[in-house]
This record gives C-alpha cells, sequence and structure tokens, in this order.
C-alpha cells in the first residue's frame, strides 16, 4: 500500500469516528438539560469533532477527489454549527469580521460545486441537491440582513436562532450519515433526517416561547 493510499484509508476512518461521535455528542446535547455546565461543555466538544469532520471532508474532496456534493453538506454542517455557537457568544446582530467573512466563505463555496455541477452529476437526488444548496443560501441570506434589524427586535430572536441553527448542523450531519451508509433508501435516507431536525427544533424554539410567555 503507497502512502496516498494510506493518507486516504486514515482521513476516511478519522472522518467515520468523528462523525459518529459527533451524532452521539448531538443525541446527548438535545436530551439533556438545555443552559446548563453540562450542556456548554457537550455543545463544544460536538462543534470540536464536528471541526475535524469539515476537515477530514475537505481533504477528501480536494485532496482524494471523493464526492464533492459531500462539499456542500460539509460546509452547511459547518457554518451552521459555527454560525450556532457565534449566535449564542455574541447576542446581538452587530457585525463582527469572523461572522461575515464565514457567511461569505460558504457562499463561495456553493458557486465552487455549482461551476463544477456538470462534471460531478446529480450523484444524489436532485431534490437533495438544490435543497441543501438553498437553504445554504437561505441561512446566508438571513445573516447579512440580521444586520440590519433592530437592536432591541434581534434581542428576542437570537435564542430562537441558537436553537435551530445548532439542530439543523446536527440533522445535516445525520442526512450526510444516512445517505451514504443507507444508498439502497435514497431519498428517504437523505431528507428525512432533515424532517426530523425541523420537527425538533421547532419543539424547542415552542418550548422557549412558552417559558418565556409564563415566565416557567
Amino acid at each position: 500500500m503507497d502512502i496516498f493510499s494510506l493518507f486516504h484509508r486514515t482521513n476516511i476512518v478519522i472522518h467515520i469516528l468523528a462523525g459518529s461521535s459527533a451524532l452521539l455528542i448531538g443525541i446527548f446535547i438535545l436530551a439533556a438539560t438545555k443552559g446548563g455546565k453540562r450542556h456548554r461543555i457537550y455543545g463544544r466538544l460536538f462543534l470540536w469533532l464536528l471541526s475535524i469532520v469539515i476537515l477530514t471532508g475537505l481533504l477528501g474532496v480536494f485532496i482524494f477527489k471523493r464526492n464533492s456534493f459531500l462539499l456542500v453538506i460539509t460546509v452547511l454542517s459547518g457554518y451552521l454549527g459555527f454560525s450556532g455557537f457565534r449566535v449564542m457568544r455574541n447576542r446581538s446582530n452587530k457585525p463582527r469580521l469572523p461572522d461575515v467573512a464565514a457567511a461569505l466563505l460558504s457562499i463561495l463555496s456553493v458557486f465552487f460545486f455549482i461551476y463544477y455541477f456538470r462534471s460531478i452529476g446529480m450523484i444524489w437526488s436532485p431534490v437533495i441537491i438544490y435543497s441543501t444548496v438553498g437553504y445554504l443560501v437561505l441561512v446566508v441570506v438571513y445573516d447579512l440582513g440580521k444586520y440590519l434589524f433592530a437592536k432591541k427586535t434581534y434581542q428576542n430572536m437570537w435564542m430562537y436562532e441558537h436553537i435551530i441553527k445548532m439542530v439543523s448542523a446536527f440533522s445535516a450531519l445525520l442526512s450526510a450519515f444516512t445517505g451514504t451508509v443507507l444508498p439502497q433508501y435514497h431519498p428517504y435516507s437523505q431528507f428525512l433526517p432533515s424532517v426530523f431536525g425541523s420537527v425538533i427544533a421547532l419543539g424547542f424554539m415552542l418550548g422557549y416561547w412558552y417559558k418565556r410567555k409564563f415566565k416557567i
């Protein structure tokens, strides 16, 4: 076995281990009490594992020429995780360079994907491809547009944004996992995790609204 093949297989193993661990941690976070010390610790661990998934995924696309559509899934989950963390840290819509740079970099990655779309081909279902790209663009457009909101208005929004972004980062990771290991069930193994994530996020947001409304 040559060095290149060994590096490739090692990268795959690290990618799988980090992704599987991130999913397990994500499930624990969803089930655990929110806002406590344990939630924050496991949240940071999830983001570190997600960073490893992103790095190994990018190596797979650019170095080993693997499925380039995974670049969009990787960027989507990575951007949602990063932005969701930044929302909790900043708790304001004041423009900051790391946030704007991450949004613009994510948009550029979409252009990269579209540019090479013809050579990539429809490896995954077109519905999955277009919905994933569309959702990433929608999130970035919102993130750049929220700087126009009144400060007081955004103070009532940031927690909902944190919830939906972190849950969406988890469901995007889950979609990439199930879509890869269960190809015989396409497109259901690709989009059902996103539906599941949307339901979970909506439940948490309604719970947070109820808690604030009745001061529980």
